[in-house]
This record gives C-alpha cells, structure tokens and sequence, in this order.
C-alpha cells in the first residue's frame, strides 16, 4: 500500500513525456574583460502545465580559490515568467558584468513557483572568460592620487605666498 501511495506521487511530480520545460541560450562563449557588461539571451519553451514558471541567473567560477558572489555581476537575477504555454517561448535577456577574472560559467534554471520534488530546467552553460585587465588608471584613481597633493602644494604655497606679503 505504502508503495503504490510512493509511486502514484511520483507520477504526480514527473510532467507527460514529451512535455518539458527547455531553456536554450543565443550562445555558448563569451570573452570579456574585467569591469565590462555582456549580456546573453535565454528562450524559455513552455511544457504546458498551468503554473507559473521562474526563472534564475546563476554564475559560477570553473576553477578554484575564486569567490563568486552572484549579486555583483547581475541584480536582476530572477525573473517571474507567469504561465507559458505548450510551445509557446518566452525570450529573456540577462545583463551581467564581470567582475571577477577568470573562467566562470553562467547558466539560468527554471522552476514552477511550486517547485516542491521537482527538477528544475536548466539552460547550457555560457563559458565566460573574464581576462584581468591590468590598468594604470584603476577605477579614475590617478587623477585624485595625483590632485590632491598637488592641490595641498599648492595651498600651502600660496599661504606661504600671503606671510611673506605681510
């Protein structure tokens, strides 16, 4: 009894065959440098259940010793689909910026807003390579490490300037 009560909820978690959500991305690559945005399209195909779908950007670095925190390469990670029907897409475009060096591989899954003992539909991986830029001028700090001292030169100076003329 207690099997055919595991087995009838199996099959009420597992969707018909043949009918499954499918993510597909426009690309498999990209090569970027650190501090610029890309972006990358997902295609999400319906599979004809009635409930709601979402969607979620996840990124991931492919080597270790190297920390990712999603939420500074893209704040617009999560996005709520509403119901897609059979055959029917939805096309979502997902904006990230690199922020890290190295090789990282970003991918979105797909839930039912009831996602319980289901398995989400997850897109290919995007292999990003982020190549370290190496830059003299990081982030505009030349200019302020450069001006301040010279403007407090040439403050005192010119105190020094306002004493003699006394």
């Amino acid at each position: 009894m207690r099997l055919l009560a595991v087995a009838v909820l199996a099959a009420a978690l597992v969707p018909a065959a043949g009918a499954q959500t499918r993510v597909t991305v426009d690309r498999t690559n990209v090569s970027t440098t650190l501090g610029r945005t890309f972006s990358f399209s997902t295609t999400i195909t319906g599979d004809g259940s009635s409930e709601p779908l979402v969607a979620h950007l996840n990124i991931l670095s492919v080597r270790p010793g190297v920390y990712v925190d999603p939420e500074d390469w893209s704040s617009n990670r999560t996005r709520y689909l509403g119901v897609v029907p059979a055959g029917k897409s939805v096309a979502t475009r997902w904006n990230l910026k690199a922020v890290n060096g190295g090789e990282f591989a970003a991918y979105v899954s797909v839930l039912p807003e009831r996602a319980g003992g289901q398995v989400p539909a997850n897109s290919a991986a995007v292999q990003v390579a982020v190549a370290k830029r190496q830059a003299l001028n990081s982030g505009g700090i030349v200019p302020l490490a450069a001006g301040i001292p010279a403007l407090l030169a040439f403050l005192a100076l010119a105190v020094r300037r306002q004493r003699r003329r006394r």
